[in-house]
């Protein structure tokens, strides 16, 4: 499947919404993204992984870009990444920056 990834502001929350496939070839669109997202001056960053089918460690390194092109007072949100990227996150110590939730919540998000 083909790699799009979109981006929407609202308040101030950045949500980039990934599909398909996150490899090498793709990665540099989802770079191009989280670059928008930071001159916006974001106060959480928001990764829609639902429909995200595979990541290679191309889109791994572009997540790293992603936290530091934010900076440390930036949450970065990764909902509904599905297991087997969940467990890449997890294998290489990302987890650890970001925050992983099932499904986007308002709430939580709005209110960190």
């Amino acid at each position: 499947m083909a790699f799009t990834c979109s981006l929407l502001v609202e308040d101030r929350i950045a949500k980039i919404t990934l599909t398909g496939e996150l490899d090498a070839a793709s990665a540099g669109g989802f770079r191009d993204k989280i670059a928008e997202a930071a001159l916006l001056d974001p106060r959480a960053l928001v990764l829609m992984m639902e429909n995200l089918d595979y990541m290679a460690s191309a889109g791994l390194r572009t997540l790293i870009f992603a936290k530091q092109k934010m900076g440390a007072g930036v949450d970065i949100y990764v909902i509904g990444a599905q297991e087997s990227i969940t467990e890449t996150l997890e294998m290489t110590g990302f987890q650890n920056s970001v925050i992983s939730l099932p499904t986007y919540e308002t709430a939580t998000i709005e209110h960190a």
